[in-house]
């Protein structure tokens, strides 16, 4: 009786269409989840997310797990995900994508996975990083260690949400940073992010892990969007 007015004064709704959730659907209904536009990346080596880094930086294997459109399902799930704190919504599409993965984790023997870094002062503002539930997730699912101090964020800026290609392409090295030892050398990371458009802060990030000795890098994402 509790639970059904706990269900009733603050029901239960679906992160991709905002309707309520039935008794058995857990964070998203149904019929978003047969809805949501999957990729299939993982089963393409040359895919859109690959050719984002063509002739730019070496990456060893790329994916991207979903289709992110303008007022679509993703853009509601990320939307929630990013600002509005339902960071369950990254364990379930984590635990979902891991699925998919455990052959690819095999193929390339990822040594850990690393998430795009927030600066410190954006974390304390919302609270969170937005893709840690999403690589814990992987993590667990897939027995790879993850790292969240490795690679640092040392430049705070403003969302580069709304930034067009060209803007977003000046973003330069010295945003990001490594803090690293001997013993990382030779490791294959995992670079984890939310969505991406451009590359841009991507292409960042693993510059300065290639700056790791011997280091190959490897990325994937929730969702990929054309710039």
């Amino acid at each position: 009786m509790l639970k059904n007015l706990i269900n009733l004064l603050f029901p239960k709704l679906c992160n991709g269409c905002n309707s309520l959730l039935l008794q058995n659907e857990k964070i998203i209904c149904t019929d978003c989840r047969h809805q949501l536009p999957l990729t299939q990346h993982h089963l393409l080596k040359d895919n859109y997310t690959t050719k984002k880094f063509y002739g730019i930086i070496p990456i060893e294997f790329s994916c991207s797990m979903l289709y992110f459109h303008k007022k679509g399902i993703v853009q509601n799930l990320i939307h929630n995900l990013k600002y509005r704190n339902h960071q369950e919504i990254g364990t379930f599409l984590g635990n979902w994508y891991a699925n998919d993965l455990r052959e690819i984790a095999k193929e390339y023997s990822f040594s850990e996975i690393i998430p795009v870094p927030l600066h410190p002062k954006r974390l304390k503002e919302r609270g969170y990083n937005q893709v840690t539930t999403f690589c814990k997730a992987l993590s667990e699912n897939l027995e790879i260690e993850y790292n969240e101090t490795l690679l640092y964020r040392n430049v705070y800026s403003k969302t580069q949400t709304k930034k067009n290609k060209e803007a977003r392409s000046e973003i330069n090295n010295s945003l990001f940073d490594v803090k690293f030892t001997a013993t990382d050398s030779g490791k294959h990371f995992l670079l984890i992010d939310d969505v991406i458009t451009s590359g841009a802060t991507l292409e960042a990030c693993a510059r300065a892990l290639l700056k790791i000795p011997n280091s190959k890098i490897s990325i994937i994402t929730i969702a990929y969007t054309d710039s």
